[in-house]
This record gives C-alpha cells, sequence and structure tokens, in this order.
C-alpha cells in the first residue's frame, strides 16, 4: 500500500458508525450521497479528458528516461540496430545532483516582535518533523520527477496514526497521473475541486471499510498507467477516490474533503458536525504543492529536460544507428557470387572450414568476388557531434559544468569560478524549488496550529551543535482573543514568514565562503578595536550569513569598550589606593596585568592583524600621565 492509503486509514469517521441524531430524535441530512458522488464523477471525467495530453506524455518521457524510447519514436523503427545513447539522461542526473547538493533547510521568521521565541521554536521542530518524514528521500524522488515531467508535486498531510495514534504531519510525494485538477486554470488553488485517485488492494479495502464487502473491483478508466517491465495486474484493485472542494462560508474559504469507492461514501467532512462549518484543514487550501521546472501558461504543470532535450536525443541515435550499420557493412566480408559459379558458398562462408570444394576443373575469378564497401563522409559524425553539443548547450549541462573539459584553464580556483558561473540554470531552478519548500513550511505551520494540542517530545540540534530535547504545542499559536471594555475585536493570530536556504553548501560555495572568511581575518575585522570600520566594510558585502557576521563583530566592539571602560574605572582605583598608601605599587601591579597599556588589552590570538594589536616598545601616553599624577599625590 502506498503513502495515501496509509494516511487515509485513520480518517476519523472512516467505520461505518450510525449517524448521531438530532434533539428531535431524527438522523441529520446528509449533505453528501449517491446523487453528489455522480456529479464528482462526471466532473472527474471531464479533469481526466482536460489532461489527456499531459498524461500521454508523461508515460512517452518516462520511456525515455528509461532509454526505451526506440518505442516511442514516431516512425516504430524495427531494425535490429537501435542504439540508445545516454545523453539526455545524463542531463536530468546532473541537474538532479546540482539540486540534491541544495538541499534546503527552512528559519520560520515572525512578523511581531513578541512571535519570535515561537518562531525559534518553530525552526528546531520543523526540521525534526521533516526527518521523521524522511524527507531528504522524498525531496530527491521530486526532484527527479521534476526534472522529468517538468512538475513534482508535494502533498501535506495531516495522518493521524503517526506517533502511536497521536498523530502528525506527513510529507509525501504524489503523482500527476494521479491528480485531476479543472482544465485552463494555472494556479491549482484557483481550480474548483481537486482528485486524488489510488487503486487499493481489495482485501485491504474491505478490511478497513466492512461496508463494501461484495462491491469491491470494476473498473480503474479514470487512471492511466505507466508502462512497465513486469507485468502489473489491476483486477484484484479498486479504485478510491479523494475528493476535494471549497466552499464560501462566513467570508472565508473552506476546504471539505470527501472519499468514497464503488459509489460508496467512506467519508465526508460536509456529513460530520464536528467538520461541516469548519472544513478539513484550517488553512483552507488543497494539501498538494506543485513545484513546476518550467511553467506553461493555462496548466499548473510545466514542462522538463526530456521535452527540450529529447528530438536531439533521436537524432544523435538515429545517426548513430546509420554509422554503426555503415561500420558492420564495411567490416563484414561479403561477397558476390555467380549463380552458375562453381564454388560452394556455405563453405566458403564458414572461417572454420580448411578446404572448399569447387565443381569443374578450374575457377574464375568471376565466380565469386567481394563486394566492395562505401567509406562514410566524416562530415556524417560531424554531424552527429554537433547534435550532442546542441543538447548540452540547449540543456545547460556544458562540460565545464560536470567537471570535464574547462577550455585550458587548469587553476583550480578559475575552474570553480566557471563551474559557478556555468550553474545558473542550476541556480535558478533551485530557487523554483525553494518557493515550492516554503508553501511546504508554511503548510506544516498551519497544520501544527491546528493539531498539535498535545505536547510532543523532539530532539533537536543546539546552538553549539549538540544535540538538545524540547517540547512543544499549539497552544502559543492557536491565537488569543483581543478585547477590551467588553467589546471583542476579534482574534489575533501569530502569522510566520519562512527563509529557506541551502543546507548543505556546494563545494564551491563552501571554499569561498573559507576564504572569505579569511581574508576578512587577515585584514583584522574581526579585531575588536576595528569594530566601527568592520561593521562599515561588511555591511556594503553581500554573502551568506552577513547577519550573523554583524552581530559578533558589534558583540566584540561592545565587550571591548566595556573592558576599557572597566580598566579605566581599575586603574582609577589603583591610583587612589596608592595616594593612601604613598606607593605606586598598585598602579604598577594594573599596568602590568593590562599589559602596560590600559584600555587596549592584550588578545589570545597575538600582535598580528588578524587578532590583536601591534606592540609598541613606548609607554602610551595615559600610562605615562596616570604614573605622574599617582606621583604627584604621592608627594603632597
Amino acid at each position: 500500500m502506498d503513502d495515501f492509503a496509509m494516511i487515509a486509514q485513520g480518517l476519523p469517521g472512516t467505520q461505518e458508525t450510525p449517524a448521531p441524531e438530532t434533539e428531535t430524535g431524527a438522523l441529520p441530512l446528509k449533505v453528501i450521497g449517491s446523487e453528489q458522488l455522480m456529479e464528482a464523477r462526471r466532473t472527474l471525467s471531464e479533469y481526466k479528458e482536460g489532461k489527456a495530453r499531459l498524461e500521454a506524455k508523461i508515460i512517452e518521457n518516462e520511456q525515455w528516461y528509461k532509454l526505451r524510447h526506440w518505442e516511442q519514436m514516431r516512425d516504430g523503427d524495427r531494425r535490429e540496430i537501435r542504439p540508445a545513447s545516454g545523453w539526455l539522461l545524463n542531463v536530468i542526473l546532473n541537474k538532479h545532483a546540482d539540486a540534491t547538493d541544495s538541499y534546503p533547510a527552512p528559519t520560520v521568521l515572525p512578523r511581531e516582535e513578541g512571535d519570535k521565541p515561537e518562531a525559534e521554536k518553530l525552526s528546531s521542530i520543523l526540521p525534526a518533523i521533516l526527518e521523521l518524514n524522511d524527507f531528504e528521500e522524498t525531496y530527491s524522488a521530486e526532484q527527479l520527477y521534476k526534472l522529468k515531467h517538468g512538475c513534482g508535486v508535494y502533498g501535506v498531510f495531516w495522518d493521524p496514526q503517526l506517533m502511536n495514534g497521536l498523530g502528525d504531519i506527513a510529507v509525501v510525494q504524489a503523482d500527476l497521473l494521479n491528480l485531476f485538477w479543472e482544465p485552463g486554470v494555472t494556479d491549482i488553488q484557483r481550480s474548483r475541486n481537486l482528485f486524488h485517485v489510488e487503486l487499493w488492494d481489495n482485501e485491504t479495502l474491505v478490511e478497513q471499510y466492512p461496508q463494501l464487502e461484495g462491491r469491491v473491483g470494476g473498473t480503474d478508466d479514470e487512471m492511466s498507467h505507466y508502462i512497465h517491465d513486469d507485468n502489473v495486474k489491476t483486477t484484484d484493485k479498486t479504485m478510491v477516490i479523494d475528493w476535494y472542494y471549497k466552499r464560501a462560508a462566513g467570508g472565508r474559504t473552506v476546504l471539505h474533503y470527501c472519499k468514497f469507492a464503488c459509489d460508496q461514501v467512506l467519508f465526508a467532512t460536509e456529513n460530520e458536525p464536528e467538520y461541516r462549518d469548519r472544513g478539513f484543514y484550517d488553512h483552507g487550501l488543497y494539501p498538494f504543492v506543485f513545484d513546476v521546472l518550467f511553467p506553461l501558461t493555462g496548466t499548473p504543470a510545466g514542462f522538463g529536460f526530456i521535452d527540450i532535450g529529447k528530438n536531439a536525443q533521436e537524432y544523435i541515435d538515429r545517426g548513430g544507428q546509420a554509422i554503426l550499420e555503415n561500420m558492420l557493412a564495411n567490416t563484414k566480408p561479403r561477397y558476390f557470387s555467380r549463380i552458375e559459379g562453381a564454388v560452394n558458398e556455405e563453405e566458403y562462408a564458414d572461417l572454420t572450414k580448411d578446404i572448399v570444394h569447387v565443381s569443374g576443373s578450374s575457377v574464375g575469378e568471376d565466380s565469386i568476388r567481394p563486394i566492395e564497401g562505401k567509406q562514410l563522409a566524416s562530415i556524417y559524425v560531424d554531424v552527429m557531434q554537433h547534435k550532442i553539443e546542441e543538447l548540452k548547450e540547449v540543456c545547460g549541462n556544458r562540460d565545464v559544468n560536470t567537471g570535464g573539459h574547462t577550455a585550458g584553464v587548469t587553476a583550480a580556483s578559475a575552474v570553480a569560478a566557471l563551474q559557478e558561473a556555468g550553474s545558473k540554470l542550476s541556480r535558478d531552478n533551485t530557487r523554483g524549488s525553494y518557493r515550492a519548500y516554503r508553501q511546504v513550511i508554511l503548510m506544516m505551520i498551519e497544520l501544527v496550529r491546528q493539531f498539535y494540542d498535545a505536547p510532543r517530545q523532539f530532539r533537536i540540534l543546539g546552538d553549539n551543535g549538540a544535540y538538545a530535547f524540547t517540547e512543544y504545542d499549539n497552544s502559543a499559536i492557536t491565537g488569543e482573543d483581543i478585547s477590551a471594555y467588553d467589546i471583542s475585536f476579534g482574534r489575533r493570530v501569530p502569522l510566520f514568514d519562512v527563509s529557506v536556504a541551502a543546507q548543505r553548501a556546494t563545494a564551491y560555495s563552501k571554499m569561498s565562503q573559507n576564504e572569505l572568511a579569511l581574508q576578512l581575518y587577515n585584514n583584522g575585522l574581526f579585531n575588536p578595536q576595528m569594530a566601527d570600520q568592520a561593521l562599515m566594510c561588511v555591511d556594503m558585502m553581500d554573502f551568506d550569513r552577513k547577519t550573523e557576521i554583524l552581530q559578533k563583530i558589534a558583540q566584540n566592539g561592545t565587550l571591548l569598550q566595556t573592558v576599557q571602560m572597566l580598566q579605566q574605572q581599575l586603574l582609577g582605583m589603583a591610583a587612589m589606593i596608592d595616594e593612601m598608601r604613598g606607593t605606586d605599587d598598585a598602579t604598577a601591579a594594573v599596568m602590568a596585568q593590562f599589559g602596560g597599556q590600559p584600555g587596549a588589552p592584550v588578545p589570545a590570538g597575538g600582535g598580528h592583524a588578524g587578532g590583536g594589536r601591534t606592540e609598541n616598545p613606548e609607554e602610551a601616553k595615559v600610562t605615562a600621565r596616570a604614573r605622574e599624577a599617582a606621583a604627584e599625590r604621592s608627594r603632597i
């Protein structure tokens, strides 16, 4: 059973239970019944017709990805030689590697000062929830699907079965073949209805829903299927439909949900008093996030690298087919033989035969002679190579991006710079994935707000890299009533923004960050005495984690000022002690503690530009004035 079926098993109201009675004893009116299901099936059929071409393209692209594209070519070539080179597959694999190198990590940002503690807690627990979902594997599968077909889809649900029945958030990958939306919409949230269709095993379905006994099975004509290498049977499966739709109620959009199979309602929010007015999810959004690669107008799906490169890949393989056929024709010996010739052809063609029998007293040169092959011109090889370069160019998969030819550049830093400059397309794709990921995180926050009634324990990563444990529930983010003088002004709900950054930077990014840190250090920008200049310099720069560096430089400058103030106070107290004693021992001891120069302590880093001061053999003027003042007071 797949992820969607596992999630659906824990839906409230899935067991066959009698409907609750009203105050008058009569059963409540069911809003979703057989008539509504018939209308939903008609709508589903319309949506199915609207995305027929998309489904055909996805199935065809999957064959191209599996290097089975000769079966998809227009003329159905059936010749023996059918090479399937992996140039297009290499494009997808390299783009997928770029995507996984930039695996995202969320940071939750508050919109008001009072929500900052909750934003920090959410920033800690959301990665833990994603880890429980094995989201890294889901992200990898979704990115591969997106690169192949032009659009990947996340499903963000509440699964009541997780956490031993306590329930938790489930983030899974969805297949476009199983989703149906209103034709013509670009934003999936603007579709009037959204259907997710899945095949369930009959025994599992009856076990979960006993009321379907004797009804399971039937047609699955609403679904398209991939071309599998294995023999996949669907006769023992039943189509289960998740129907999402929106209604306007009380000035807001309410999301309703109905699960049905075999023309039987299994669960419907409008039939449940608990959900009738509230809806299924409080955020009112379809629980699917579309991650589009190259957008198209009039559809929430897009097109991918297979759509871009399969034309060039086709001619590369057709050219390879022609070249290989020519090679075999010229390398394998073939002969002309006269019909009335006196040579035994079978023995002549069999190279294992040492003797070839002939008839007659002599064998003429015209009895049998070899066929002279025609040498293939190099222009054809050049044309095929140009097609390979075209495929690399249009897909942004140049050799420099894959660590190959670098046009004579040998320096490591220069090669890294070329690779970074050539990865603009991958970075643009990654930004699109981050926008979809941000929507996933925002949905997760809303599910936490709605369902985290009971406290939960999380293992998080502390500030110093050590593991820590924290407890969290939704009590602080569900909102609070705002009232004054017994007048209610509504309810304030904390809102959050999400910033997404790469959790694991690429090798080039790490190298450049390390190099930048060394440059800042060597130029003395970490010296507390240069805090003001360092703040101005860093503020004009643009690099990752810049805000943290600015904060640390400002803290070091403030700490230095505090230390200098305390040093002056201590020096003044030492001078007062020496005045009362008539000595200068206290002042000398303080000066020795400060390295002979008050206001400028010697840091641990030594005296170079990166970490401390430069040694000065001359006594500082402030020290001399302090000693003179102490000596003058001692003479009075």
